[in-house]
């Protein structure tokens, strides 16, 4: 009988860097699959591989840090925890929290947070403070609250964050059995880039893989302090996940692109949207807005004479499109084709069988 995926911190226990008393709140997040893309496979001639993290249980892939950092929250007595968000880390935080029976607060920034990932922390009754400023004004707030205040900080500035998201790394290195040649993300705080390549680090020095890959990070262009050198004041794009104008993770971030030979890039709103919808189209795969940039800027870059021919890509999609469907939406003008009437042939011909 197939054993049952347990969970980031019971697979990858001996590979964290966790108190060993650690108690382990999870929903079994990670896991999650490793798809070819044979689409972005046929464009770059390379071989493509999607790392769908929209599968796990909150959506997103910060269910993987979420559940190292509650736990370690829990294990050192934490009551309650708190975070800035511009969706998913609210989300996922007030899952686990709702699991370990902790307190949540959310703060976001009014207005820019999509409402499915609102609605998620809300039900599961979290705190949610709308703050009049933009992100990084709401991760300075919690920040102040978790010096000043009896509750653990759970943004990706928690080193325990960085822990459970680096397990992404491991999990591809166990299917393809090696690391990649080049790994493309998406990049808004800047946490996931520089956790994915402290486990491709980890996954070489233990013997586990025998390369590194460069590492290519996508920032929305009205959101791209990496790209420009500097903070951005207001950032804005429909990618409201890497809305984000000062990364908290930007050292490392920039450490990773780096040392593994990598770069930093920008793609427009009008690309982010049509490679979600391509992505849709041609694998299947529905992400929200923010997940699409990396395969945006794989398909700029090739346009633009980047050959990746004979090498191995992994793409990592970071959230799920049910996450923000009015953005989705947004770019159709018709949501329904055609109405008949209640008849076969009706149908059939509407749908151009007859």
């Amino acid at each position: 009988m197939s054993r049952q995926w347990r969970g980031v911190i019971e697979e990858y226990r001996d590979r964290l860097d966790i108190p060993a008393s650690t108690p382990t709140i999870t929903l079994r997040e990670g896991g999650t699959p490793l798809v070819d893309s044979r689409w972005l496979s046929r464009v770059t001639g390379a071989d493509v591989w999607l790392k769908v993290e929209g599968d796990n249980p909150t959506g997103s892939f910060k269910d993987r840090g979420m559940t190292v950092a509650l736990s370690v929250a829990v294990g050192e007595g934490a009551e309650a925890v708190v975070c800035a968000s511009t969706g998913n880390t609210s989300a996922s935080m007030a899952a686990y929290a709702a699991r370990a029976g902790i307190k949540p607060l959310v703060l976001v920034p009014q207005g820019k947070i999509a409402a499915g990932k609102l609605a998620q922390a809300i039900v599961h009754g979290a705190q949610v403070i709308m703050v009049r400023g933009n992100f990084d004004d709401c991760l300075r707030m919690a920040r102040g609250l978790a010096q000043d205040y009896p509750v653990a900080l759970v943004n990706s500035v928690n080193p325990m964050r960085i822990e459970g998201q680096k397990t992404a790394s491991f999990e591809i290195i166990d299917y393809l059995g090696d690391a990649p040649d080049v790994h493309v993300l998406p990049v808004g705080n800047a946490g996931n880039i520089s956790a994915y390549w402290k486990g491709y680090v980890e996954s070489t020095a233990s013997g586990a893989s025998s390369r590194r890959p460069r590492m290519l990070g996508w920032q929305a262009a009205g959101a791209a302090p990496l790209v420009s050198g500097e903070p951005v004041t207001s950032p804005e794009t429909v990618a409201s996940a890497i809305r984000i104008g000062n990364p908290a993770s930007w050292q490392l971030a920039v450490a990773a692109q780096q040392e593994s030979g990598g770069s930093f890039g920008c793609v427009d709103d009008g690309e982010i949207l049509r490679a979600q919808r391509a992505l849709a189209v041609e694998e299947g795969v529905f992400v929200e807005p923010a997940s699409a940039a990396g395969v945006a800027g794989l398909l700029q870059d090739v346009a633009a004479g980047t050959s990746y021919v004979g090498q191995q890509l992994v793409v990592t999609v970071t959230g799920h499109g049910l996450k923000d469907i009015d953005t989705a939406l947004s770019t159709f003008t018709d949501l329904v084709d055609t109405v008949v009437d209640a008849d076969v042939d009706a149908a059939a011909e509407a749908a151009g069988l007859r």
